[in-house]
């Protein structure tokens, strides 16, 4: 008999206040972030920027197991998220997204990259599938020559 694939699953993340002005976050898995500023006053990554960080992390993977199967594996990849932040009432929330992909490769075909940003972007990364409801995610994608400067 074969197992089914559950239709939900709860993700748990568990934040605590330092007592000053940072807050840090921990998964189950134990690793952790800030956010905030910590006792020191060194500053962590904002509440809104985690959002971005998410989304970021989310293609790339996606991003790098496509391109691993069509063995196009860039030696870099960097991608850069910008949101628009609405600051004129509360909530303050990002009304729309860009996302720049910079990879380096010498053999990356430009049509592997497009149909992987594509996939990912339209079907598998589940934070661009959750932020596309607040507003419209645009992104470009760039290949260089390994060492050549964005």
């Amino acid at each position: 008999m074969s197992e089914t694939k559950p239709k939900n699953q709860w993700k748990t993340v568990e934040t605590t206040w330092d007592g000053g002005a940072g807050y840090i976050a921990s998964n189950q898995a134990g690793a952790t972030v800030l956010m905030g500023k910590d006792k020191e006053g060194n500053p962590g990554i904002g509440p809104m920027e985690m959002l971005l960080c998410g989304l970021a992390g989310c293609t790339m993977m996606d991003i790098v197991e496509i391109l691993r199967k069509k063995r196009q594996l860039p030696v870099a990849f960097k991608v850069i998220t910008r949101g628009n932040q609405r600051l004129t009432e509360y909530p303050y929330h990002f009304t729309e997204f860009q996302v720049e992909y910079l990879l380096w490769g010498e053999n990356l075909q430009e049509k592997d990259v497009a149909q992987a940003v594509q996939l990912s972007e339209e079907k598998y990364c589940s934070v661009g599938g959750t932020l596309a409801k607040a507003g419209p995610i645009r992104s470009t994608f760039r290949i260089l020559k390994p060492g050549e400067a964005a």
